[in-house]
């Protein structure tokens, strides 16, 4: 509202509270107000452009009708019971009155009462003062507290629902209630109220502009900027290690890492990073770089660069991503080294991948790989992580729909998932600072990785989607690979099973239940934090810890209620793990041997961008 005088003022004394959100110049602020419906217009128009030209074809009908077909299964509950109904509504009903007779009590008191309702510990959404000391803005908070965790109680209460529906509907809620938190509005955030006023405006042009950029970048979506990503060049500031590319398929580059120790280990490490991702999560930078840190080790650490694909690459499936990336990457170490038996590490969908070329290799009589480390990987998907809600029939017969026109899937649609499996952390948070505060993010190496998204080839993820999240082939031995039906339980190589205890993607305990597919030996360790911070954690940082406890055998609450913790990272306890399997050393080995090298590390897949 604009200002008509200084009436917020008594004489001399202090301005009111209200004067906080009371526009100063209201000709300014109507200016800036047309300068962001302007930059409104641009963001419009590019958002508009490419599907005039038929260049992006939207397909948000299908995931709202599966919102709608979820939800109708909750309401089929409370309505076909009149009394049910009506205690669902009571319930509501009541928790408005609480917070009414909350507010009430504020009236002429000089103390608040007690918050009717409070936000969970750690929720960073209300923590201004106003929130709790602003009666309007107090009253929004626990209304909308009070009904987020109501729709989240319908769908617990909600008896007679497959586990699938229930899982859909819980994460459907929290992608709602996230999405209409009063913390998001500029007219219900005391925060992003007084910076509006403050400025006149000038934060609403900004973040127009912003908006404006993020759609055109993102050819017709919004590609939501997470990091300043001006601040970043591969191989300048980020993936540092050094190294030469030594091999190159239509799939993976090979990329070999300089020695820094006079002898290593005979056994060379393969790493076999998610496809989904860029390998880089491993090397950001010096201090967080699993792959300096295995250098310095003694490794001789080759690792797959993935492929970003594009048309070319649709038919490429699973069988094509073993052949032209894990067996390729073997011969390129023996090429180099002269070393056929390895080490190696899959991480996430990487590892899976792994595992599912361990069972066919095994029945090839392929005995290169001598022990396998797996890095959040599930092989399990029984207790599979949130990405399982976009997992049925449907919503797979729809995503092979789509990929077919270019024979790949758009790396945004995936980013999208992976934020919205987060998105209080990851998507609003965001949405606020950059186009309502129009304030720049900072740039963070990690979130930066994070945007960096890849494309899926067609038949690879039409693949891992049916065999591993929908039909789980793979722990029950029912996968065909190559003309073979390729059963985990062929895997008798000693197993290191890596869990981080809050990961959202590769739940801990899918990883345990995966334990007990292997023959061979297995010691399944669990890591503090989750899917990246849990496994991208150095011993210099001090951070979390993980906890050991044997054979992964029983049922998983009561292993880790037995397990033993340690502070700070499992890395060396890795370490121990690999030498006590073999600690023969060999002199240092240089990037390629005597072959002609392709180029300098990071390479040139891992820098196509989309």
């Amino acid at each position: 509202m604009a200002s008509d005088g200084d009436s917020s003022k008594t004489g001399d004394g202090p301005a009111s509270p209200v004067d906080q959100y009371v526009v100063k110049d209201p000709e300014k602020f109507a200016v800036n107000l047309a300068r962001m419906v302007e930059q409104a217009g641009k963001a419009a128009a590019a958002w508009a452009e490419p599907r005039e030209k038929g260049e992006v074809r939207d397909t948000v009908a299908e995931p709202v009708a599966d919102m709608v077909k979820t939800f109708s299964k909750v309401s089929e509950y409370w309505l076909a019971d009149p009394s049910r109904a009506l205690e669902a509504q009571t319930r509501l009903f009541a928790g408005y009155m609480n917070v009414w007779a909350n507010a009430i009590r504020r009236v002429g008191m000089h103390d608040s009462p007690e918050d009717a309702v409070k936000p969970d510990r750690g929720d960073k959404r209300f923590q201004d003062p106003e929130w709790g000391r602003n009666a309007f803005f107090d009253f929004l908070k626990q209304a909308y507290l009070v009904t987020s965790r109501w729709a989240g109680d319908l769908v617990t209460g909600a008896e007679g629902l497959d586990e699938h529906t229930r899982h859909k509907a819980t994460f459907y809620v929290k992608q709602i209630s996230n999405a209409i938190s009063p913390s998001n509005f500029i007219l219900t955030n005391p925060e992003l109220f007084r910076e509006t006023v403050a400025s006149s405006g000038e934060n609403l042009v900004r973040g127009m502009k912003m908006l404006a950029e993020d759609i055109a970048a993102g050819h017709g979506d919004l590609k939501l900027r997470q990091s300043d990503s001006s601040k970043f060049e591969l191989g300048t500031n980020i993936a540092l290690s050094p190294g030469k590319v030594v091999a190159r398929s239509d799939l993976a580059e090979i990329l070999q890492y300089a020695p820094s120790t006079d002898t290593v280990l005979k056994r060379p490490l393969l790493i076999c990073p998610p496809w989904i991702n860029k390998y880089y999560i491993l090397d950001l930078n010096p201090e967080k770089s699993f792959i300096r840190w295995a250098v310095e080790q003694g490794h001789t650490v080759f690792v797959i660069s993935w492929v970003n694909p594009d048309e070319r690459h649709g038919r490429k499936d699973w069988e094509a991503y073993i052949r032209e990336g894990i067996e390729f990457g073997l011969e390129a170490i023996e090429a180099t080294t002269g070393e056929r038996e390895v080490n190696a590490v899959g991480y996430c969908v990487g590892g899976t991948l792994l595992a599912a070329s361990l069972a066919l290799m095994a029945q090839e009589s392929d005995r290169r790989i001598r022990t396998v480390t797996f890095f959040a990987t599930q092989v399990d998907f029984t207790y599979a992580g949130d990405l399982k809600v976009f997992v049925d029939e449907d919503q797979v017969a729809a995503l092979e729909r789509a990929m077919d026109d270019k024979g790949y899937l758009e790396g945004s649609k995936m980013a999208t998932a992976f934020n919205m499996l987060r998105s209080g952390d990851l998507i609003w948070p965001y949405v606020v600072n950059n186009y309502v505060r129009g304030k720049q993010p900072l740039p963070f190496d990690l979130l930066y990785w994070n945007a960096d998204s890849t494309r899926m080839a067609a038949a690879n993820h039409s693949y891992y989607l049916r065999n591993c999240y929908l039909e789980n082939n793979l722990s029950q031995g029912r996968m065909q690979l190559a003309g073979r039906t390729v059963s985990l339980t062929d895997i008798t190589i000693p197993v290191y099973n890596l869990a981080t205890r809050e990961d959202h993607i590769a739940p801990a305990r899918s990883v345990f239940a995966g334990c007990r597919y292997f023959k061979g030996s297995v010691d399944y360790v669990v890591s503090g934090s989750g899917h990246i911070a849990g496994v991208v954690n150095p011993p210099s940082l001090k951070k979390y810890q993980y906890w050991t406890n044997g054979k992964p055998a029983g049922e998983f609450d009561d292993w880790m209620a037995h397990a033993k913790e340690h502070p700070g990272s499992w890395w060396p306890h890795w370490q121990a793990w690999i030498e006590r399997h073999d600690d023969r050393r060999t002199k240092a080995r240089k990037p390629g041997g005597r072959k002609k090298t392709l180029g300098d590390a990071p390479g040139t897949y891992v820098k196509v961008r989309v």
